[in-house]
């Protein structure tokens, strides 16, 4: 094969010619190729190179080290980023993450061999223009397959991440695990637990972006991955999922996961997540609406738990709880403004959208027992908020007329709790009625209200707030 199988941007020809120049390899590898093989665009080159990180660096004007003592250095040049590896071959592994030892190589094929499936072994020469594909890695993109190189066993006992990895790129491509591969999965599972949160983290977020993740979930299933991973999706495993007698809780979350958009990664967060306390309330016959506070209430703890597991940062892991927190909520058109108005201010206007979102998701997987306008009423919440919005409502306390100085200099205040009851007094009369929302209406309410509470409560309690 001489053409080139993939498009070589004006940024990667220049990086070729640098290598070419000073007498170096420089080979394509890595999900470029194989995406270039299965017709999809990419813009994320990988380069193999005998050229050691040291020389990579003097070669080129701008660099990052990437990670240099594992010999990989990026290439920065125009809009692109060029992770670049030198050749190598890894030496023993002792602890299933890492190799002992790791040795540079002028051999392509030394360095092919040790990567993880055959689909990412193939490599293409960008200066000699040939191909190698020493483990049949097309072979097996035509047949859609994971099939680990070489003893599927060794490669996972070598790095266990990489069972993690094989049911991420059945989600992300699906494809199928060869059952060799599959097999080997069981003598990967007692290394999984020393492997780093960050690095887990960043295959779920990945599978999480795949177009079907619910196909790496229930691969983790069968193949004892998730107890480990996610014990408490675990737990969801033949809880009976309300009104349905087809699916249990698990397979419930999970479709409702494909179905949210997998461009917005913390609605299909949210989507995986947001019935994770079933188990906790399975034979529970409490009151309805307690029930399902408490459902929703706990579901965003153990979420936050998990999150904070895989040290999910503060806004993902904030975000992602407040919609499991708020999933649970059921709009019928008998819905006043008043309530739709407090519904936004109590979900936040930042997750409104999202929630929302989630809630389509919800509604699509559950289109079989819902009843038939659950997407109309939905859509006709959706119309109500944009007309809400477009109104510039008041939804928080930084949305009033004035603030807890205005008051206390109004109303002859001290600081103290006193205020932050009134201002969330005054914000619940501007939900009631925007209107409410004027600086003397304000403080007419103020007044009213402090006036109330003076009049039945010790004054004692509001003696020693007012400024004499």
């Amino acid at each position: 094969m001489t053409d080139n199988p993939i498009h070589i941007p004006e940024d990667l020809k220049t990086v070729i010619r640098v290598f070419k120049k000073n007498s170096k390899q420089c080979w394509l590898v890595g999900g470029a190729l194989r995406d270039a093989f299965l017709g999809r665009e990419t813009d994320d080159f990988d380069l193999a190179t005998d050229a050691l990180p040291e020389e990579v660096v003097k070669m080129f004007h701008r660099t990052f080290p990437t990670g240099m003592r594992h010999g990989t250095v990026s290439i920065l040049l125009g809009t692109h980023q060029f992770e670049t590896t030198t050749l190598r071959r890894d030496g023993r592994y002792s602890d299933g993450r890492r190799p002992d030892e790791v040795s540079y190589s002028q051999n392509i094929l030394e360095d092919l061999a040790r990567r993880d499936f055959t689909i990412n072994a193939i490599a293409w020469d960008l200066i000699n223009h040939r191909l190698l594909d020493p483990h049949n890695g097309r072979e097996d993109l035509k047949k859609h397959l994971i099939r680990a190189i070489g003893t599927p066993s060794e490669r996972f006992h070598e790095d266990a991440l990489r069972a993690i990895r094989a049911c991420r790129f059945a989600s992300q491509l699906n494809f199928q695990i060869h059952q060799t591969t599959m097999n080997a999965i069981d003598a990967a599972l007692s290394w999984v637990p020393s492997l780093s949160a960050e690095r887990i983290w960043e295959e779920l977020k990945k599978i999480l972006c795949s177009p079907q993740p619910s196909i790496a979930f229930n691969l983790f299933n069968e193949s004892g991955l998730l107890a480990i991973l996610l014990p408490e999706l675990e737990a969801c495993v033949g809880i009976r999922q309300k009104n349905s007698d087809a699916r249990d809780v698990f397979q419930h979350m999970l479709s409702v996961c494909d179905m949210a958009d997998s461009g917005n990664f913390a609605v299909r967060a949210a989507a995986l997540l947001h019935d994770i306390a079933a188990p906790l309330f399975q034979g529970v016959d409490a009151d309805e609406e307690v029930s399902i506070h408490q459902h929703a209430a706990r579901g965003a703890d153990i979420s936050d738990g998990i999150l904070r597991k895989y040290r999910a940062s503060n806004a993902v892991r904030e975000r992602i709880t407040r919609l499991v927190r708020q999933h649970k909520f059921s709009y019928s058109s008998e819905w006043t403004d008043a309530t739709i108005r407090r519904f936004m201010a109590r979900a936040g206007l930042d997750i409104v959208d999202d929630l929302l979102a989630l809630r389509r998701a919800d509604v699509l997987a559950n289109a079989d027992w819902l009843p038939d306008d659950a997407e109309n009423q939905l859509a006709e919440l959706e119309d109500r908020i944009r007309g809400i919005l477009a109104a510039q409502g008041v939804f928080t306390v930084g949305d009033l007329a004035l603030d807890g100085y205005s008051l206390m200099n109004e109303l002859q205040l001290k600081p103290g709790p006193l205020i932050g009851r009134l201002l969330r007094h005054l914000l619940d009369c501007a939900l009631d009625n925007p209107k409410h929302n004027e600086k003397a209406r304000l403080l007419e309410l103020s007044r009213s209200w402090l006036e109330t509470r003076e009049s039945t409560h010790p004054k004692t309690e509001f003696s020693d707030r007012r400024i004499s």
